[in-house]
């Protein structure tokens, strides 16, 4: 028996034992046909997911955390003498500012309020103004925060303007459905220990091939990290360039079987109620949540600290740790906060599990139920 542990941090999730012993198999080579063939069929799968049509975008697949998809993007499909577009609000989308101050890309960095949406006629306006923008980059879901960014309507102002749009679907892909056309995706990207519940160590972007290919004349800043190289390699060979990680593929193959044996609406509708039961939960104790509720993604509830002189984040997550439930710490500087998030193979008898839980170490650390605040944020 493996324990089961119930994480509510962003990710990595909680897997299924299936997914997990997945991983046991005979070794192989990466190199023979048959581990080709399971690489075809985990591709199709990503594709599937989003709605893509194989004959124009493609799933192309690195060995890395999610980060690795923002760096390849970024230093891959910006054209020369061009320049970048991030609309950040949030921890992820300033990670694509810092991506493109280390490699020296030319780029903007509006800036918003990392509570609030971004404001779609300054977008316009700063494609308006900076016509050399080629590349718009931004984060579907703020992870930080559970902040929801409105794709679509960020999709087709850049597409007005003749932009390529790539978005950090990262913590929505396989959970929140998305549609490449839809939702106005030029590129999108995520990593296994995510929304499809498999292990750390793959991450995969899906974008359009005519884009890709265009991409083979822009500068190379990177060797490991482009788009264009892995792409055509595979394109060439039906294998990654480099070594892949072999047994995690192998269990991302079984986490999409179990994906599409739920369906996108059902586990779409697993992590709505899972949700739910958070949000009632943390409200009922008096806990008040950083995004208003019609903005949030429905799948990170940001908790802010209470006023409370016995209140100490480790010793409640060392708690909780003990007895099987990972709790994680948040992103927003200098605003105390700790995330419960909706991810992974869990469902609402694991929330309600939790917060009994949670109440004990409440009770254990001497905290007052329901928890109080001192009117330093509404």
């Amino acid at each position: 028996m493996i324990r089961r542990n119930i994480l509510l941090n962003p990710g990595p999730a909680t897997t299924t034992d299936t997914v997990k012993m997945a991983q046991v198999v005979p070794d192989i080579c990466p190199r023979e046909k048959e581990f080709v063939s399971v690489m075809r069929e985990v591709e199709e799968g990503l594709l599937r997911i989003v709605h893509a049509d194989p004959e124009e975008y493609a799933a192309v697949l690195f060995c890395g955390s999610g980060t690795i998809n923002m760096d390849i993007c970024l230093n891959s499909l910006l054209p020369a003498h061009k320049k970048i577009l991030i609309i950040n609000n949030g921890a992820y989308s300033s990670r694509g500012a810092d991506i493109c101050e280390y490699y020296g890309l030319p780029y903007i960095n509006l800036k918003f309020p990392l509570n609030s949406r971004p404001d779609l006629p300054l977008i316009e306006k700063t494609l308006q103004e900076n016509p050399d923008i080629a590349l718009v980059y931004t984060t579907h879901h703020e992870t930080g925060t559970g902040l929801m960014n409105p794709l679509r309507e960020i999709g087709a102002l850049v597409h007005r303007y003749q932009g390529v749009f790539a978005v950090d679907t990262t913590s929505t892909y396989a959970m929140r459905p998305i549609h490449m056309e839809k939702d106005e995706i030029d590129f999108c990207m995520a990593s296994a220990q995510k929304g499809i519940m498999a292990m750390t160590g793959l991450s995969f972007i899906i974008g359009r091939k005519s884009m890709i290919e265009a991409s083979a004349e822009y500068p190379k800043r990177s060797y490991y990290c482009n788009l264009y190289m892995q792409y055509a390699y595979a394109k060439a060979h039906g294998e990654m360039h480099f070594t892949p990680p072999v047994q995690v593929i192998y269990a991302v193959r079984q986490a999409l079987l179990e994906y599409f044996e739920e369906g996108e609406a059902g586990k779409w509708a697993r992590h709505c109620r899972v949700y739910q039961a958070i949000r009632t939960g943390l409200s009922a104790m008096g806990f008040r949540i950083y995004i208003p509720e019609e903005l949030e993604s429905g799948l990170v509830a940001a908790a802010l600290y209470p006023d409370d002189e016995h209140w100490d984040f480790e010793k409640i997550h060392d708690y909780c740790y003990e007895k099987g439930f990972t709790i994680y710490p948040g992103k927003v500087e200098n605003l105390g906060m700790f995330r419960l998030c909706a991810l992974g193979a869990i469902d609402e008898k694991d929330i309600r599990e939790f917060f009994s839980v949670f109440q004990e170490a409440l009770q254990h650390c001497g905290v007052a139920v329901p928890v109080q605040y001192n009117d330093r944020i509404s």
